[in-house]
């Protein structure tokens, strides 16, 4: 089952992780997840600049090793940056020193000690080996824009029901959320814009 906000009890079960920042009662903490990619990083660059909006950026390692210019672009334009694993790794496959093995490539490329698990499966003891070195990011909404049974309409009505002063919300700027993200990114930027600050995720522990 897909949630768009995360169930209490999961946020619960994982409590050392960052599922939202519910003292920033000002703020919202946009997060895109897959990226970089040439066909869509660069267009949400453009996006929240508009907005003057802050983000942060979970990358793939792969994908910055073949697009470092846009990673760059990124950390120009002033927003975080995250470690994503090089590989896209759903943890639950894999053993602990093949996860961390694969988040340790990725940190050849990403300079962040912010790192958030690939479709959110990470098993207690990968944490447990990441957290003295990483703070691990979650969320509390999941836009679902990678859906394709999912319209663009219902991509953004499910979102902004779910939103609430410090949530952490996850977009991806990747192909296969294009269509969604293109729709509902601006509209959320527009309709938080004069309420709350769109802010990135701090590196500093």
């Amino acid at each position: 089952m897909r949630y768009f906000r995360t169930p209490s009890i999961v946020s619960k079960l994982f409590s050392g992780l960052n599922w939202e920042f519910a003292d920033c009662e000002d703020s919202l903490f946009l997060t895109f997840d897959d990226g970089p990619t040439p066909e869509i990083t660069e267009w949400v660059l453009e996006t929240l600049d508009k907005y003057n909006a802050k983000a942060t950026f979970f990358c793939l390692g792969r994908n910055v090793e073949r697009h470092p210019k846009i990673y760059n672009k990124i950390i120009k334009a002033g927003h975080s940056v995250g470690n994503h694993t090089f590989s896209h790794l759903k943890g639950w496959l894999y053993g602990p020193l093949e996860y961390i093995k694969d988040v340790e490539l990725a940190s050849s490329f990403i300079k962040s000690n912010l790192f958030r698990p690939p479709y959110g499966r990470i098993r207690p003891v990968q944490a447990e080996l990441l957290q003295p070195n990483y703070k691990i990011i979650m969320w509390n909404v999941l836009t679902g824009d990678y859906d394709k049974n999912q319209s663009p309409e219902e991509c953004l009505e499910n979102t902004i029901k779910m939103i609430k002063p410090g949530s952490i919300i996850v977009f991806h700027d990747s192909v296969k959320a294009e269509r969604n993200l293109r729709y509902v990114l601006p509209k959320v930027l527009e309709h938080y814009n004069e309420k709350l600050n769109f802010k990135a995720i701090s590196m500093d522990f």
